[in-house]
């Protein structure tokens, strides 16, 4: 445990166990040297609680970097709830869970991730204020979405030198309800689409709404498309899938799509555009903090439609040092990091 602590760089570690009611709990801060941590509450099916803890520290790092390079006063978290193989009143166990965070005294802000939903943000916002997406804050779903148009359209303006999505044809792997409203942009802007989900009833409401084509779940890689978009969960990219992929750009809102940094350099050398999905999806996030600050929609909506010109620049400093875009992301949001920490120690040693 503390070997995956120090490789990904996390501060601390939390587990809890409530037998009352179920839960069991963890909550990685990887960073608050910017501000509290933020970020989203998973609640799926973990085949253990090494998988669990793996999950919430790689997730939790990913959260600082994408906070960072939002321009947001916030370092990065993640909590995961190990969704319980027994019955269990969903209200109690989120109430218990809101206890735990409350523990923390701020230093983790939580929202709304896979498997959870407002309603269980209203049930641990019993216990603890700090948390967002309750149902008064809303769902962070369509700013993450807009997040990736806006990327899409970066990524094809650089690459193909269209300025729009009108004829791109388009895979989306995974249609919760940021894939959904995903594929609902790009219907309206003339994309064609191709999509998957595990889940078959998903499947054929994006066929009939939007027209799109239906493969199986490991076609996907494979589809004849411009653009794939991962909107399903992470470790999508890796040594099995990429020497299948298709198409030449990949914009998705999936956490950790890189199974490893290998990969993305692999997808570099194959010529295949990846853009950071920690920039890429950051409109949740940017929802997410902005409205636990009281910030306006209009303001929201506007820093997350900056979201494209953020990775022009980056794509522009890819092509001029030959350094993937992954990579320079990734030294841009550890420069920040670094920077911001040194300075926090400064002012410590100037008020001794």
């Amino acid at each position: 445990m503390f070997a995956q602590m120090e490789y990904v760089g996390t501060s601390d570690l939390h587990l809890y166990h409530d037998a009352a009611t179920s839960l069991q709990a963890i909550i990685a801060i990887h960073s608050t040297t910017l501000g509290p941590a933020i970020g989203g509450c998973r609640f799926i099916p973990y085949s253990s609680s090494d998988d669990a803890i793996k999950d919430a520290l790689t997730l939790a790092k990913g959260m600082s970097y994408k906070a960072a390079l939002a321009g947001l006063p916030h370092g990065g978290g993640k909590s995961v709830i190990m969704l319980p193989n027994k019955a269990f009143d969903r209200q109690a166990l989120m109430r218990s869970f809101g206890q735990c965070i409350e523990q923390l005294q701020g230093r983790y802000i939580t929202a709304m991730d896979s498997g959870t939903l407002t309603s269980d943000m209203d049930a641990i916002a019993q216990s603890t204020h700090w948390v967002t997406c309750t149902n008064n804050s809303g769902d962070p779903s369509p700013y993450t979405a807009l997040g990736v148009i806006q990327s899409m359209k970066a990524a094809v303006k650089y690459l193909f030198g269209k300025d729009d999505l009108e004829g791109t044809r388009v895979s989306i792997q995974g249609l919760g309800h940021v894939g959904m409203a995903v594929a609902s942009h790009l219907s309206l802007e003339g994309a064609h689409l191709t999509v998957t989900d595990i889940n078959n009833d998903l499947i054929k409401a994006a066929v009939q709404e939007f027209h799109a084509t239906a493969v199986a779940p490991d076609d996907i890689y494979t589809a004849d498309v411009d653009i794939f978009c991962p909107c399903g969960l992470g470790a999508i990219l890796n040594e099995q899938t990429i020497g299948t992929i298709k198409a030449q750009i990949i914009v998705g809102s999936a956490n950790n799509q890189l199974n490893s940094s290998k990969d993305g350099y692999s997808l570099h050398q194959q010529n295949i555009l990846y853009l950071p999905d920690y920039i890429v999806n950051s409109g949740g996030l940017i929802f997410v903090a902005l409205t636990h600050a009281g910030e306006n929609t209009q303001t929201i909506h506007h820093q997350v439609t900056t979201i494209g010109s953020t990775l022009t620049d980056l794509l522009l400093m890819s092509h001029s040092s030959s350094i993937p875009p992954f990579a320079l992301a990734n030294q841009k949001a550890e420069a920040i990091l670094n920077h911001a920490s040194a300075a926090k120690k400064t002012d410590k040693r100037a008020n001794l």
